[in-house]
């Protein structure tokens, strides 16, 4: 054999170890390869949970009827007492740890599992008994998930509304980077007080049937780094500890000519 022969085989094997050591599909879903299609539905709104808070407006035509639903409310800014009756009252709430909220002339509900839209018709019918046609609004204040890793932009995402699916999540973050392990995509979840835990493959149909692909309040998105991104992180590890124990050789060596020069001359 050649040297040139030798050469090309050489480079061939490096071609084909780099292949085999990056082989992160870009694309998400590559299973769904037909047209079109049908996938089940999933029920995807988020139920509070202890800690949770919640804002709750409660009004009607007759806005003194509702004003025992609320919190003492005032407008300091404003000495008008129709204006002040005529506000809107709002109140937040705080789900404590057995899943309770205490509301006035309610008492204490029990709001731990339910969603919005069921604590919204809860409200209406037992306020209706004192109140003619009531108008409930509820929403969840700290409706946030975190996504971290192997993304564009790292975040504490704050949620707007009552669901977000973790594509959307990846997409509020500038999506995966080309080092993101698409098979790989950790969601930690706390539910009832225990954690738990999914990964799913964004290259496969059957993350979009998961109970993980709709996030609910408070879950975590990790991102994994693939290979390459490993590799390079160990091999500038390797090098910035090289350059340090070289940097450290050469100061202590510099010291020792500077000592032996100073003896030297005297």
């Amino acid at each position: 054999m050649n040297i040139k022969t030798i050469l090309a085989a050489g480079l061939v094997a490096i071609s084909l170890a780099s292949c085999s050591t990056s082989k992160t599909v870009l694309p998400y879903f590559t299973e769904l390869d037909q047209i079109s299609g049908e996938l089940p539905k999933l029920n995807y709104l988020p139920e509070i949970q202890p800690a949770d808070e919640l804002f709750i407006s409660i009004s009607s035509t007759d806005v003194t009827a509702t004003t025992q639903f609320n919190l003492p409310f005032a407008n300091p800014a404003s000495s008008d007492v129709m204006t002040i009756a005529s506000t809107p009252r709002t109140q937040t709430y705080v789900v404590d740890s057995k899943g309770d909220i205490s509301f006035p002339v309610l008492g204490d509900l029990h709001v731990a599992g339910m969603t919005v839209e069921q604590l919204k018709d809860e409200l209406t019918q037992k306020i209706s008994r004192y109140v003619e046609d009531p108008i409930v609004n509820v929403s969840m204040l700290n409706f946030h998930v975190i996504v971290a890793g192997e993304v564009k932009t790292p975040m504490n995402l704050k949620v707007n509304g009552q669901r977000i699916t973790l594509t959307e999540a990846l997409a509020a973050a500038g999506d995966l980077t080309e080092y993101g392990e698409r098979s790989n995509v950790l969601v930690i979840r706390e539910e009832n007080g225990e954690r738990t835990y999914a990964r799913l493959n964004l290259n496969s149909a059957d993350v979009l049937t998961s109970p993980y692909y709709y996030l609910q309040q408070n879950d975590y998105v990790y991102v994994s780094p693939n290979k390459v991104r490993q590799a390079n992180s160990k091999y500038n590890q390797n090098n910035a500890y090289k350059l340090s124990v070289t940097s450290t050789i050469v100061s202590a060596a510099s010291v020792i000519a500077s000592l032996v020069i100073a003896l030297t001359v005297k």
